[in-house]
Parts: C-alpha cells; sequence; structure tokens
C-alpha cells in the first residue's frame, strides 16, 4: 500500500498512533510511559485484530467439544486461551518483525515500526520475546499433557512463517497453519486427543485464514512487488475476489462437516450460516485498488468469527440445560 505522506515532520509519525492500521488511542496507551510504546507496537497491542482472529479458533474449537459432550464451553479454558493469545501472538509478531526489519523498511505501511524506524534495538527485541515466550508457555502448562504437547509442534509453523514470502506465492497458507492451529488447541485441551471433528474445524480456520489474510494483503501488494515479497494477493491478481471466495466457500463446507460431525444442533447451524454470510459480504466489497477498504474487511472477520462461536456456544449451554 502507499500511504499519502503526512505534512509533519517525520519525528512525528513516530509516535505509537502513527501505524497506518492502529486502532485509535485509548486510555490505557495514553497512561503507558513513552519509553514502552515501542513494545506495544511489537506485540501489536496497538492492534488487537491479530489476537483476536488467533483466539476464535481456540473458542470455536473448546465449544465444539462442548458440543460434542453436551455441554457449555469450558469457561476456564476460554479465559486462559484470551491470555496465551495476547501473548503469542505478540511474541509471533515480534519473531517477524526481527526477522523481516530490512524488509519492512520498504514498505512504506511497516518502516515505521519499531525496529525498522530504530525506535527499538534487536537485543530488546529479542528479550521482549522471551518474556512473551515465557507468559505464554505458564498458559499451556495449564492444560493437559495432551495439549501441551499439540501445541509444542505449532512452533515449527510459527517459526517458518516468516520466511515463507520469499520463497512462495502462498505465504498466507503458512499462516493458516500457525493461526489455526487453536482448532486443535481448543479440542484436544478439552477432550485429551484429537479426532475427525478437531482436524474439520482446523480447515475451517485454515481456509478462513487464507482469505481474510489475502485481503489483508491487498493493502502492500503495490510496495510487496518492489520489495520482492510475494503473497496470494499478488498472485490472484484481478483474480483476488475469486480466489478469497473459493477459501471463504472452503471454510464454510470444512465447518459444516465438523458441525455434522458432532450431531450440531440448530443453533450451531444459525452460527455457521451466519458466519458464511458475513464471508459472503465481504467478498461482494473486495476491491484490489481500495487498501482503506481492505484494512476494514480484514478487521470484519473478528465479527464473523464471533458469530460461529456464539452458535457453537450457545448451542452447547443449551444442550447443558437440557440434560440437566
Amino acid at each position: 500500500m502507499i500511504v499519502e505522506k503526512s505534512s509533519r515532520p517525520e519525528s512525528s509519525r513516530t509516535n505509537l498512533h502513527a501505524l497506518p492500521d492502529a486502532i485509535p488511542p485509548n486510555a490505557l496507551m495514553r497512561l503507558l510511559p513513552p519509553a514502552w510504546l515501542p513494545f506495544v507496537q511489537l506485540a501489536r497491542i496497538d492492534r488487537p485484530i491479530g489476537w483476536q482472529l488467533l483466539l476464535l479458533p481456540c473458542w470455536w474449537s473448546d465449544a465444539l467439544a462442548g458440543v460434542a459432550q453436551g455441554r457449555a464451553p469450558y469457561w476456564s479454558h476460554l479465559a486462559l486461551f484470551l491470555i496465551g493469545a495476547i501473548a503469542m501472538r505478540g511474541a509471533g509478531s515480534t519473531w517477524n518483525d526481527l526477522v523481516d526489519r530490512e524488509i519492512d523498511a520498504k514498505v512504506e505501511r511497516t518502516k515505521y515500526r519499531p525496529l525498522p524506524s530504530g525506535r527499538a534495538t534487536p537485543h530488546a527485541a529479542k528479550i521482549f520475546l522471551i518474556a512473551l515466550s515465557l507468559v505464554g508457555a505458564a498458559v499451556l502448562l495449564s492444560f493437559n499433557a495432551f495439549a501441551i504437547g499439540t501445541g509444542l509442534a505449532s512452533l515449527l509453523v510459527v517459526a517458518a512463517y516468516p520466511f515463507a514470502k520469499r520463497y512462495t506465492f502462498w505465504p498466507q497458507a503458512v499462516l493458516g497453519l500457525a493461526f489455526a492451529w487453536g482448532g486443535l488447541m481448543g479440542w484436544a485441551s478439552a477432550m485429551g486427543s484429537l479426532s475427525a471433528p478437531a482436524f474439520l474445524i482446523y480447515a475451517c480456520a485454515i481456509f478462513w485464514t487464507i482469505g481474510y489474510d489475502t485481503i489483508y494483503a491487498l493493502q502492500d501488494a503495490r510496495d510487496d512487488a518492489i520489495a520482492g515479497v510475494r503473497s496470494t494477493a499478488r498472485l490472484f491478481g484481478d483474480n483476488v475476489r475469486a480466489g478469497v471466495g473459493a477459501f471463504y466457500v472452503a471454510a464454510v463446507l470444512a465447518g459444516a462437516l465438523a458441525l455434522y460431525a458432532v450431531g450440531a444442533g440448530a443453533l450451531s447451524w444459525l452460527g455457521l450460516a451466519g458466519f458464511g454470510a458475513h464471508l459472503a459480504w465481504q467478498v461482494t466489497r473486495i476491491s484490489k485498488d481500495d487498501p482503506a477498504s481492505a484494512l476494514m474487511l480484514f478487521r470484519a472477520n473478528r465479527n464473523a468469527g464471533l458469530i460461529l462461536f456464539a452458535g457453537l456456544a450457545l448451542d452447547g449451554l443449551a444442550l447443558s440445560l437440557f440434560h440437566s
């Protein structure tokens, strides 16, 4: 994406709120010491959509396990996944920024990030990465042994993701494998094993991630071409709407198979229908030449994911009340 240059001095662009895709200032960010602000940006606390999208497959999977067992979601697990998603999204983003700092310096949307702009040093970022990883480890150790092993296996995919864009036009697929891992974690933490419904909801989340991250990548397609960065947004080109639409259809079909596998009730199916309708609306709005619209549609996926979770959670709650 080519961002229109501001008339303000460049130094003023380096505050917390200068990054193009950050949310508006909030009270917490205003109260933080200025020295902390680069680390807020490294962890993407100013862009919460990342941890929200990482969290939702975890919640889907836990709620799906609840439907399979005729119970409400494990609320304690949902809270742990929330903490873990924030910490591990921060750790993953810091790792990504360490690996990509030279590329980020060449892209208008990312060149003011803490590392390419010099507001944080690589050494400080590595220490911050370790601290966030320890928080994530503490959350992971709260689950059963099978879930711990499942969570550790995800680290291989997470570590590989920043390098994917250098060698393939499908980095969104690698991101999908990593960001959708919660589709396995929720089930593993509830059941102590994995079975077909878990892999199906994982597939649903993978296809969903490829779709929404392709929309996100539309913001950078022009600069990515100059920097030699590959993406599905560049690969699909003028056919990006059809490409995203195909992955969204695949996500809904995989979700339907997951629901069928657990004998889900009407509320789960209603949630999936709402999820699919939201994705269809997104596809109708995609424009490869409108970066602002791409960011809006990408962020809207939080609501799409919450619709599906609400259907699953309410179905499980209804089943628990019926059985009681």
